[in-house]
């Protein structure tokens, strides 16, 4: 991949870290915009050392920033966000001002620099609670948001969607729920936290380990962000994209046999949950058959990785809040 410089908003975070080093990698010019909210930069560090690279700290909701950030630039990957639905329960409004009122505010300005592509980060779990739980949900499925999280982003993707016209071309990607080892490192998200919580603390406590979920890896998600800026315009503008595998929908009872076969003397607390407000399976056909993207790392190995880490001893603290949102 080659061309113009890139804006990759929130790219110093645990998925926007792999996206910026992927982005470079390609021969693209990166500018990452990043408040430092959570983390503290050291995610990137090593890139600053590259000629196109160029680290601008920032608030997205600040107009002068969201200006100079957009200086130069012909493509934004749009990651900065309150994430995770903790996250935004703890303060509703700076979730809506920085999930919803940005991302619109920085579409209005990408118009003002010529900006020709822009990639919004979305979840699946806008789909929420499926009403059929044995089917797979498409990209075209009705959305049935759960929590304030899911709500901001489904309507973050209509405005997004909403602004797709000749020389902007606009796409959505709905992530997976993102595993692995990123340098800005998250121990709150399942497949993490369970590694985690199997090696270190010899427990799993598990609740509603019934309910069917997507995953990806972290390296998987920035593939599929590089696969969409390499697509001609026309097959991406105004598109949804579930970004993940088929194959990778799996509950949480499944993740604790893959650790069992691994740590078999982990005790395991199972607690029942007759209802849980998400529960969804997602198909990812589209992604595959228009773009070509599949998957390279499964969760069977994510785990692998994981661990690996902790073993490493290069974490010294996995439960230390420096890892969490």
């Amino acid at each position: 991949m080659s061309g113009g410089r890139v804006l990759v908003t929130g790219g110093a975070g645990y998925v926007g870290s792999i996206v910026a080093g992927a982005l470079l990698d390609s021969g693209r010019s990166v500018r990452v915009l990043d408040s430092l909210a959570v983390g503290s930069g050291d995610s990137v560090v090593h890139f600053r050392h590259r000629e196109a690279f160029e680290f601008l700290r920032g608030d997205v909701r600040d107009g002068q920033v969201r200006s100079s950030a957009l200086e130069g630039v012909d493509t934004v990957v749009h990651l900065a966000a309150i994430v995770g639905d903790p996250a935004c329960a703890r303060d509703p409004d700076v979730a809506r001002a920085v999930n919803l009122e940005a991302t619109s505010a920085l579409i209005e300005a990408c118009a003002d620099h010529g900006v020709a592509r822009f990639v919004f980060a979305s979840t699946c779990s806008n789909y929420g609670k499926m009403v059929d739980g044995d089917a797979f949900a498409t990209e075209d499925w009705e959305l049935r948001p759960v929590s304030l999280y899911a709500e901001t982003k489904v309507a973050a993707e209509l405005e997004v969607l909403a602004a797709a016209r000749a020389g902007f071309a606009t796409s959505c990607l709905r992530f997976a729920t993102v595993y692995g080892v990123s340098p800005r490192m998250r121990f709150d998200l399942t497949v993490n936290e369970f590694a985690r919580d199997a090696l270190v603390g010899g427990e799993l406590v598990v609740y509603g380990e019934e309910f069917w979920r997507p995953y990806i890896h972290v390296r998987d998600a920035a593939r599929a962000v590089a696969a969409v800026l390499v697509a001609p315009a026309e097959q991406v503008a105004g598109e949804v994209f579930n970004v993940g595998s088929t194959d990778e929908n799996f509950r949480k009872k499944d993740l604790v046999e893959m650790l069992l076969a691994r740590l078999p003397d982990t005790t395991v607390t199972r607690v029942a949950q007759t209802e849980d407000p998400r529960n969804y399976r997602v198909s990812f056909d589209k992604i595959r058959s228009r773009l070509g993207f599949s998957v390279t790392t499964s969760v069977d190995r994510g785990i692998d990785e994981v661990l690996a880490l902790l073993r490493s001893g290069a974490v010294e603290d996995p439960y230390a809040d420096a890892f969490r949102n």
